[in-house]
């Protein structure tokens, strides 16, 4: 894929280019960014991401090695395929408009960046059924239609749809 020709990524190119969770991410810091954005700056968001820590507590071998797969690999293979424009001599990367050939692949954009906040949600079963145990136990006669066993296994069911859908997710990330 030549850079003179960005209008043609096939579907191959793109699951290829989508295919790396660093280049997922460098095109979703280049899409907040206004304008070009250092490939420094990148390999700090990206290690800081990755090792989920804020930039100031990274270690210099982190950055490094985000550093290094960034500028050798991930940062030419989307200038390749005339997704970024990307000035070596400068270290800066921004986006083309070519890129917008991606949002059908990609999910919304407009949607938080840190998408669901999975302890709040485990919180939130964790805190119903904490409510139903203690609404069983305490007022016995309100929740005689509620049988132990059935909230027990509803309960588990609860968990393992949450703990299902929280790895899928992640798997898409």
């Amino acid at each position: 894929m030549s850079t003179e020709d960005p209008d043609t990524l096939t579907q191959d190119t793109v699951y290829d280019l989508l295919s790396n969770k660093r280049r997922r991410f460098v095109i979703s810091k280049l899409r907040r960014a206004d304008g070009a954005v250092s490939v420094n700056e990148l390999s700090e968001a990206v290690a800081a991401w990755e090792n989920d820590v804020e930039i100031d507590e990274l270690t210099d071998k982190q950055i490094k090695r985000v550093y290094v797969s960034l500028y050798q690999i991930h940062i030419p293979k989307l200038d390749e395929a005339g997704l970024v424009a990307y000035d070596k001599e400068a270290g800066q990367v921004e986006l083309t408009p070519a890129v917008s050939e991606l949002d059908s692949y990609l999910p919304d954009q407009e949607t938080d960046d840190e998408g669901i906040e999975w302890p709040l949600v485990y919180g939130a079963v964790a805190a119903g059924a904490l409510a139903l145990y203690a609404g069983v136990l305490l007022l016995p006669g309100a929740f005689e239609w509620l049988p132990l066993t059935v909230l027990n296994v509803a309960v588990f069911g609860a968990l393992v749809v949450v703990a299902a859908t929280h790895y899928v997710m992640d798997q898409w990330q």
